[in-house]
């Protein structure tokens, strides 16, 4: 592979919102190899299954596994060139399987062909989107979405051939995403029910490779096609995603939100004959969900930082985008219905919300009932960023993905069935309430392991609605959906699973250095609450005599009655002693 940095010299430095380079290297892309939770993650896979981590880094860490690295796979053994993560060069080198890449003038007109071919004879084609299931091409040509280079300066490769630039359509197709953002355990074989991933014989293959047969880890890719985003795409006149596009244009592919188009250059040239400026710059920002790892990077490598491009205004940049990004993907709608405050959040992402790697992300609701004065009354849904503790309780919704081990696998490793982090290990999802995206059916989220588990939404529903009784003297309620990337529980748990190694450690000593993965206020919304005084029966601001009487014409059964003040279906004594608490 070639290193990102011969990249920089000219894609990178010019500007930090549409250079390749100067988005890409803070993106989590550039530092896959880096990550200390990918680091902890990594070492606990080995420890649970031998040579486990072979799989992960498929896609952390693919210049190591191209150059056949698999079989030793542990972090000591990674190089400098591997530490480069997800590349350029290897992105750029990636074929599409349908073969859709076309030659510039001078070139062979189907560039792929040969590869492709090779690979059909030999059973090696892709089978399906995901699992890093990526075709590579073996020489250094350079694939993008454009067919009107006027010039190419790429030079020569290791060989001394001319490096060709090729257009490739694929590399704006969302599938092109898909070989890492969907992902299975192929150790597993899932059962008749869909429910349990069962263990497949001891040095075989999964009998059919079919990930709708595996364990479903992440399903971002499938989310993303089985919604209104791949089926003609969602209008957005509020321009929130897609950069650059017209606000009348609809947002589709993965690019269009996670590379959105910039007005700019793709090369440092760009300002001068026979280059120019582009409307249609995907940004290489690749903005998430992560909103601390980058950060952990920079002090991790300390001095270096700089040196591996993560200066401070590139980082800075970069967290504003991932922020901003998180703060695009949901909408808050409040209302009073009855006595009970109700709040809905609106998926508008193009997938599940949240989506991606399952361990220690989720999403909550904090309610805060305040009174006249602005004092807090009741809270739902507090925490504590000192100890990053989450208060829960009965009501408390917190939208996550949960995974587990069955007994089969507990027992074979000797682990505890149920709730599990064990990633490598994991053969059933216990738990799903994560928010559709639009376009949702129940039939083809089942199909390929993305339904709900232990809640329901219903066909085409993309938000959730979560009731709150409103307590007495509240005049106004303020909500706030948070995000967090990785919770206390989860740092714990690779802080003390991690045995092999100081990984686990070291990621928690990030983790706690750089906010505990603060959260991120998604959405905050308040709602003035009309006040009510219990006995004050004719609304007049006053509990007197007229309202003693309202309360004696309605004595006895009267459910549901303004008068029953303590609910019971019943107006007596009880409901009086009420009144005359707030008399005056």
């Amino acid at each position: 592979m070639v290193s990102s940095i011969s990249c920089s010299f000219c894609h990178g430095d010019y500007d930090l919102q549409a250079a390749p380079y100067d988005t890409w290297v803070t993106s989590l892309m550039a530092q896959s190899a880096r990550d200390p939770v990918f680091h902890a993650t990594f070492t606990i896979a080995n420890q649970d299954a031998d040579k486990a981590g072979a799989f992960c880094i498929k896609c952390h860490i693919p210049a190591n596994h191209y150059r056949g690295g698999g079989d030793q796979a542990e972090i000591p053994f990674f190089s400098e060139e591997d530490m480069d993560g997800i590349n350029c060069n290897f992105c750029h080198r990636v074929v599409d399987p349908a073969g859709t890449a076309v030659g510039y003038p001078g070139d062979p007109v189907d560039p792929d062909g040969p590869i492709l071919a090779d690979l059909l004879a030999s059973g090696h084609m892709p089978v399906s989107v995901g699992n890093a299931q990526v075709v590579l091409d073996p020489a250094d040509s350079r694939r993008g979405p454009y067919d009107d280079v006027p010039a190419n300066y790429h030079g020569v490769d290791q060989f001394g051939n001319m490096i060709p630039i090729i257009t490739s359509p694929y590399h704006r197709d969302s599938a092109f995403c898909g070989t890492c953002h969907e992902v299975s355990n192929p150790v597993f074989v899932m059962d008749t029910a869909g429910e349990t991933g069962e263990i497949t014989p001891m040095g075989l293959p999964h009998p059919t490779q079919d990930m709708a047969d595996m364990v479903p880890e992440q399903r971002t890719y499938s989310e993303w096609l089985n919604s209104d985003f791949a089926s003609g795409g969602v209008v957005f006149p509020d321009g929130r995603f897609g950069g650059a596009l017209p606000d009348e244009l609809p947002v589709s592919s993965c690019q269009d939100c996670h590379m959105p188009d910039q007005v700019g250059g793709a090369c440092g040239f760009y300002t001068g004959p026979p280059f120019f400026e582009r409307d249609d710059v995907g940004a290489h920002s690749f903005a998430g969900g992560n909103t601390w790892v980058l950060n952990a990077i920079v002090e991790d490598l300390g001095d270096d930082a700089s040196f591996y491009g993560l200066t401070t205004d590139r980082v800075d940049a970069a967290n504003a985008r991932t922020e901003q990004m998180l703060r695009d993907a949901s909408d808050m709608e409040l209302s009073i219905e009855g006595d009970d405050l109700k709040v809905r959040v609106v998926n508008q992402s193009g997938h599940s919300l949240p989506t991606g790697y399952p361990e220690g992300r989720r999403m909550w609701i904090n309610v805060q009932f305040l009174d006249d004065s602005g004092d807090l009354i009741a809270e739902d849904g507090a925490y504590d960023f000192a100890t990053a503790t989450l208060e829960e309780s009965s009501t408390t919704k917190i939208y996550e993905k949960l995974m587990g081990m069955s007994q089969e696998v507990a027992d074979a490793t000797n682990l505890k069935a149920g709730k599990s982090l064990h990633l490598a290990l994991n053969n059933m999802v216990l738990f799903d309430n994560r928010i559709p995206p639009r376009g949702f059916n129940n039939a083809t989220f089942a199909a390929f392991g993305g339904a709900p588990v232990d809640y329901s939404y219903a066909d085409g529903q993309y938000w959730d609605d979560t009731l709150y009784q409103i307590p007495a003297g509240a005049s106004q309620a303020v909500a706030t959906l948070y995000f967090q990337t990785s919770s206390r529980e989860y740092m714990e748990f690779l802080r003390d699973t991690n045995v092999t190694d100081d990984f686990g450690q070291k990621a928690y000593d990030l983790w706690e250095s750089n906010g505990k993965s603060a959260p991120v206020a998604m959405d905050t919304m308040s709602i003035d609450i009309e006040t009510t005084i219990p006995g004050d029966l004719n609304g007049d601001g006053t509990v007197d005599g007229a309202d003693f009487g309202l309360l004696l014409v309605a004595w006895g059964p009267c459910a549901g009655c303004p008068a029953d003040l303590n609910g019971d279906g019943v107006v007596g004594g009880a409901d009086i002693g009420l009144m005359l608490v707030n008399w005056g």
